[in-house]
């Protein structure tokens, strides 16, 4: 591992925090789940809107097919395995955050979790730790920023990423390029196909819940990312959706 990676290991997290956390003590601003108007929540919109676009136009001519072709050759039994493998290697990101986040039910359950499904389950392949009542508790350092106060900031669609925020798209870099992973000890390209299986994966799994989809697609898929980001922030606490619609209820887990 190289010594600018380590570097930026040992002093990233807690540098983060400390200006984050800090700004966010002085520039406090109410998050869209406390009764922002659409305008304040997203005023990109117009150029979400054509990012939105763009990933959609991506999806609908190269990632879906793929993924749809991947759903029709793989067995069930071999899908959820490969699921299963990757969600393991989450467990390392939801330990460091749920310590960073001061949780300490939690890490035990991450540092379970991983233990478990590594020792017991081939390597993560089947989630034993389920059946040992050892439930997934999802933790990353975006919900790591807004446990320590920090604003979420507006709505964003970035690029391929999808639906994001300032605060869980420094999160998303912060989980991917400082904590270590699985991915530091994988060699090219082997890196690149496990990470493109992974996006097929995951986009495999989303496609049954593209029955839930009604009405403006991109309103609805804000509405449910928003939701679901401050239901993990908040652990399950019930949240208020300035953007819901009447009768709806978005709390899609994958989003």
């Amino acid at each position: 591992m190289n010594h600018s990676l380590v570097f930026l290991r040992s002093t990233l997290i807690p540098l983060l925090l400390v200006v984050l956390v800090g700004s966010s003590t002085a520039h406090a601003q109410p998050s869209p789940a406390n009764g922002l108007s659409n305008a304040d929540a997203d005023p990109y919109e117009s150029w979400n809107r054509k990012v939105f676009r763009f990933n959609e136009f991506a999806d609908q001519w190269f990632l879906r097919p793929v993924a749809q072709g991947y759903r029709t050759i793989t067995p069930n039994f071999v899908d959820r395995a490969i699921t299963n493998f990757f969600n393991n290697l989450t467990e390392v990101r939801n330990l460091a955050n749920s310590i960073l986040q001061l949780k300490g039910e939690s890490a035990v359950v991450a540092a379970g979790r991983f233990t478990y499904n590594t020792v017991f389950g081939l390597g993560g392949l089947i989630d034993v730790a389920t059946a040992f009542d050892l439930p997934e508790r999802p933790e990353d350092f975006g919900q790591t920023l807004g446990y320590w106060g920090v604003d979420s900031g507006p709505y964003l669609v970035m690029p391929f990423l999808g639906p994001s925020s300032p605060r869980d798209f420094t999160g998303l870099a912060t989980d991917t390029l400082v904590l270590p992973s699985f991915w530091d000890y994988v060699e090219s390209p082997e890196v690149y196909y496990a990470r493109f299986v992974q996006v097929v994966d995951k986009r495999a799994d989303l496609i049954p819940a593209e029955s839930f989809l009604s009405g403006d697609k991109y309103v609805f898929i804000r509405s449910a990312y928003l939701q679901r980001r401050e239901f993990l922030i908040n652990d399950g606490e019930p949240v208020d959706d300035p953007f819901a619609q009447d009768g709806d209820d978005l709390m899609l887990d994958d989003f």
